[in-house]
């Protein structure tokens, strides 16, 4: 089985498109890319916006490359409505867009299925459905919170697997904080994961002390199923991350399970661009 990020927070964008190729299947899972309109009362600095372009158009290949299409929610850094066209011929997997879903993501989810239909897209709706393709089997979680609770609506979390290989894909669940979110990971036993962990960056403000510890708590259950966890998208919109998980880090050590972002997942460094905004106005103007 093959595991390519493709677009993370990681990686200067808010996104968390992944490539996922096994003998039987390739599957492109949220393909879309965005920025923060604002961000320390900034808009999105040019090497934000020449990043988020290089990152599409890195999608958009591995669009092409993939058998089907897998769409966790209605935010646009998951789904892209304005060029549909690159999913013709697709096989497309679908959070419902009327079932456990907010007036927001069901509208946009509207819109995305009329532009669908205009190019006679082939679409299901996938919550809590799996599927057979040879050897590999997908299967997708029932519809969990987007975070602390339903006001940014609902996700699935995504598991496939190949044989002995095997992969999660959590969506946005901002931590995992509920028993819901978690239970689905830790009862597949995964190894290797890629999380939307907390988001620290608004740490007394939209996301309580006590959220912040039950993900903490919630993370260690995985790591101790896991061989690999890659923590990213909220999270990394903090260039204080490591600092603020430290304990995480000790306790993957301990296990013996690697512990990353999916920048080091791929061996490469992390760019933290949004987090960096200030400074890159005060460095670039």
């Amino acid at each position: 089985m093959e595991i390519i990020p493709i677009a993370y927070d990681s990686m200067g964008v808010r996104s968390m498109a992944t490539f996922v190729k096994t003998k039987d299947l390739a599957l492109t899972i949220d393909p879309s890319v965005s920025l923060a309109p604002s961000r320390y009362g900034l808009p999105p600095h040019r090497l934000e916006i020449e990043r988020m372009n290089e990152k599409w158009k890195e999608i958009r290949d591995f669009v092409s490359k993939s058998d089907a299409i897998a769409i966790t929610h209605y935010h646009y850094d998951h789904h892209n409505p304005n060029e549909v066209e690159i999913l013709k011929g697709k096989r497309l997997f679908l959070k419902h867009f009327k079932e456990k879903i907010n007036r927001s993501q069901s509208e946009r989810a509207n819109y995305f299925l009329e532009r669908l239909r205009e190019i006679n897209a082939e679409f299901e709706f996938s919550d809590g459905k799996s599927y057979e393709f040879g050897n590999t089997i997908i299967e997708f979680s029932k519809p969990v919170f987007h975070g602390v609770n339903q006001k940014l609506g609902f996700v699935l979390e995504i598991f496939i697997s190949e044989g002995n290989e095997s992969f999660l894909f959590s969506s946005d669940v901002e931590g995992p904080i509920h028993e819901d979110q978690t239970a689905f990971i830790i009862e597949r036993e995964p190894r290797i994961v890629f999380i939307d962990g907390p988001m620290t960056y608004m740490l007394g403000y939209r996301f309580s002390g006590d959220s912040f510890n039950k993900a903490v708590e919630n993370i260690k259950k995985i790591l101790e199923v896991s061989e690999t966890v890659a923590l990213d998208h909220h999270l990394l919109r903090d260039l204080k991350w490591r600092e603020k998980i430290s304990g995480l880090f000790s306790y993957a050590e301990e296990l013996g399970v690697k512990l990353c972002s999916t920048s080091e997942f791929l061996g490469k460094p992390e760019d933290l661009l949004e987090a960096k905004r200030k400074e890159l106005y005060q460095k670039y103007r």
